[in-house]
């Protein structure tokens, strides 16, 4: 009983010091396509808090808008915050596939906010809007840092007005540069 119990409490701190070395990482970023700062904080260790905040391009929601025509935009500052969970961190160690800079798949839970329009080719019912949903998604550093996000899920939509709807397909792409804080 004392042998088993004290292999069992080795093999508990062995695998405790051998996946903090697989664990998340705080890195700051700056993204490209829609142009932003990013910071992302380990919340544990499969779990990161991302916060990014800048000036893009969006779409335009369909209870939230009227007019125009054509390619629709919208461009202003935003906020985005989303808190991931990422499922293969071991999965890819152990098939020696990078986990730096937070490489892995992840399901999360995402929520972003738009400002006064810089420029667009629609009429908003607010100055701000708002969305919330799950995503599915990838992230991955490439080279020394070249980061690369993909994620998608549905999400619901509101305005200060109190209009809102769901939308059922929500795609991110990011590309831009991680910056390791050491």
């Amino acid at each position: 009983m004392k042998k088993s119990l004290l292999f069992l409490v080795f093999a508990f701190l062995t695998t405790l010091n051998y996946a903090q070395d697989i664990g998340t990482e705080k890195i700051w970023r700056v993204n490209f396509l829609n142009p932003a700062i990013e910071l992302e904080i380990p919340t544990g260790q499969f779990s990161t808090f991302s916060s990014a905040i800048g000036i893009g391009y969006g779409g335009a929601y369909p209870d939230l808008t009227f007019g125009g025509s054509g390619f629709i935009y919208i461009i202003s500052p935003f906020l985005d915050v989303q808190e991931k969970w990422f499922y293969n961190l071991n999965k890819r160690n152990n098939k020696n596939r990078t986990t730096e800079n937070n490489s892995g798949n992840f399901v999360s839970l995402r929520f972003i906010t738009r400002g006064n329009s810089i420029a667009e080719n629609v009429n908003r019912t607010s100055d701000f809007d708002f969305a919330i949903g799950p995503t599915w998604g990838i992230q991955r550093k490439y080279g020394k840092n070249f980061h690369l996000l993909f994620d998608v899920g549905p999400q619901y939509y509101f305005d200060t007005n109190g209009n809102g709807n769901i939308w059922p397909i929500m795609l991110q792409l990011n590309l831009g540069f991680d910056f390791k804080k050491k």
